[in-house]
């Protein structure tokens, strides 16, 4: 089975209160601090192995993101559907990325999505950053309580939203709702767009509406 790396405190700790599968956490012999103790109770709490080895493994492992010390191998993220996110969306609300490119901006969205509440995320397979290491860092944690699904064709799974009864309201900063405005009493997907060209044409004709990503003005 594959495995993915999850480098630095945050993305260790939260991976732990997830309850991610961990092989290992593995902590530099340098790091003795309280922060460190806490994630070595998190990991014996939750029966994950914690191993002391040097910079040079943790180097190895994280792949040149910043690592503060402290690595996990943790288990192959399970690739989800669009009809997985549909079928277990308790508050009924959803966020799809149309082409996130930059690893720093999806951290940050995945991270921001985490903090609203979000059921899940929607991503495409193609032109959007891949789930890495410098996501799981970016994101502070977030990616391991966000569940995230991956799309060949991101309009098609927006029109399989569609037909579930969902609304599809793309964020851009020329509509004239403000999102503070909208009734998010019915299922919503909201869906934000590539960082210099926004809303894919193909994207955009599946939206039933529009409101802006940011505050006029802000």
């Amino acid at each position: 089975m594959s495995e993915r790396a999850l480098a630095g405190i945050h993305a260790v700790r939260e991976a732990l209160r997830a309850g991610t599968p961990l092989r290992f956490v593995a902590i530099s012999g340098e790091r003795q601090d309280a922060r460190v103790r806490e994630l070595v109770a998190l990991a014996r709490a939750a029966g994950v192995t914690v191993r002391r080895e040097p910079l040079a493994a943790l180097d190895r492992w994280a792949q040149g993101e910043r690592h503060q010390g402290v690595v996990a191998m943790a288990a192959a993220r399970p690739r989800l559907t669009t009809e997985d996110l549909l079928a277990e969306a308790p508050r009924r609300l959803l966020l799809a990325c149309d082409g996130i490119e930059d690893p720093h901006n999806l951290g940050a969205i995945l991270r921001a999505a985490c903090g609203a509440g979000v059921d899940g995320v929607l991503l495409p397979d193609r032109r959007s950053a891949s789930l890495t290491a410098a996501v799981e860092r970016v994101s502070a944690g977030a990616a391991e309580h966000v569940r995230i699904a991956q799309a060949g064709n991101l309009a098609q799974a927006l029109e399989k939203c569609k037909q579930a009864g969902w609304w599809v309201v793309g964020l851009e900063g020329e509509a004239a709702q403000s999102l503070w405005e909208y009734d998010f009493s019915a299922p919503t997907v909201l869906v934000v767009g590539a960082e210099a060209r926004g809303l894919h044409a193909l994207i955009r004709q599946r939206c039933d509406r529009f409101a802006p990503g940011r505050e006029q003005g802000a």
